[in-house]
């Protein structure tokens, strides 16, 4: 099982680049639905709905939100092979600004089971779990952790995980991936100055002084949070603390050429031996990416993810 990419696709930055930026997904218009969380804010879950029996829940990455081709490919793929699908939004990643001081994190698994109990009081059968990056962390973090999960969760697969937070952040933050790491920055600077604007209580006197994402995740995420610091926060919400408990049927999906991960990413001896956890490291990807032509306008990550939520 290994990945080809198009020819001129001939690095890995090209590789995540191209289907960000130029990949175009038609489909149907999402039914919206606003569900409440447990402390007085929301979450929008954008649904395409069949009558299925089967529901696949999808979660989108860093400064994400269900509307990015990813998303919408793999939405598109469950939907026209007979699921029910759900794709939701993060605190703060729709449209509008959520209502409470805290956004999403790495590790926000506490929303993410508020969206799987809703869907499982939809009566649906099976439900399988979809995540790319963060939501690939958030995914393997919930099936890990000790909690009770729903017996209807079948199976999971995931993308481009940063497994190890810490490790990560240094690796996107190398000067070769200075665009990606500057646009990450960029973009949630703007969102915390966003809901400051509403929240005054929110404080961004040190803001203008954030110059990495680290940085970032040591002054607004962490303590916003309820982490120490930036390295309290990692440590507490790397997915790879969590999979060896992790009791469902899961395929990680890691390419080694994704300039967002490191080398502790790819745990493949560790795994070797786990009875649920399967990792595959194809030598090319890019992160999130994955471009295929010629497959019914499916990706290559969109036809592992079918072959294994699907197999019998």
């Amino acid at each position: 099982m290994n990945y080809v990419p198009p020819i001129f696709l001939f690095n890995g930055h090209l590789e995540t680049i191209y289907p960000a930026i130029l990949r175009n997904v038609k489909l149907q218009t999402y039914h919206r639905e606003r569900i409440n969380t447990p402390d007085d804010d929301f979450l929008d879950l954008d649904w395409l709905k069949r009558g299925s029996e089967k529901l696949a829940i999808i979660s989108h990455g860093l400064e994400g939100n269900t509307s990015r081709a990813y998303i919408k490919g793999m939405a598109r793929a469950f939907f026209n092979h007979g699921f029910d699908v759900l794709a939701w939004n993060y605190r703060g990643c729709s449209e509008e600004m959520n209502r409470q001081l805290r956004f999403y994190h790495s590790g926000a698994t506490d929303d993410l089971a508020v969206v799987i109990n809703h869907a499982v009081n939809q009566q649906y059968k099976s439900i399988s779990l979809i995540g790319f990056s963060l939501g690939g962390n958030l995914t393997l973090k919930y099936m890990g952790e000790t909690r009770e999960h729903p017996d209807v969760i079948r199976n999971a697969v995931v993308f481009s995980v940063p497994l190890d937070l810490h490790t990560s952040c240094l690796k996107i933050s190398q000067p070769s991936n200075w665009i990606y790491a500057n646009r990450f920055l960029a973009s949630l600077k703007e969102k915390v100055k966003h809901k400051a604007r509403l929240m005054p209580e929110l404080d961004t006197r040190g803001l203008s002084k954030i110059k990495t994402l680290m940085q970032f995740d040591d002054v607004i995420t962490g303590p916003l949070h309820g982490f120490s610091n930036a390295l309290d926060y990692y440590t507490r919400c790397s997915s790879i603390k969590f999979i060896h408990n992790i009791k469902v049927s899961t395929l990680i999906i890691n390419a080694l050429n994704d300039p967002f991960l490191s080398r502790e990413c790819f745990p493949v001896d560790a795994l070797k031996q786990h009875p649920f956890v399967q990792l595959i490291t194809p030598q090319r990807g890019g992160h999130v990416g994955f471009s295929e032509f010629g497959s019914n306008g499916l990706y290559w990550s969109e036809r592992q993810a079918i072959a294994f939520l699907t197999h019998d």
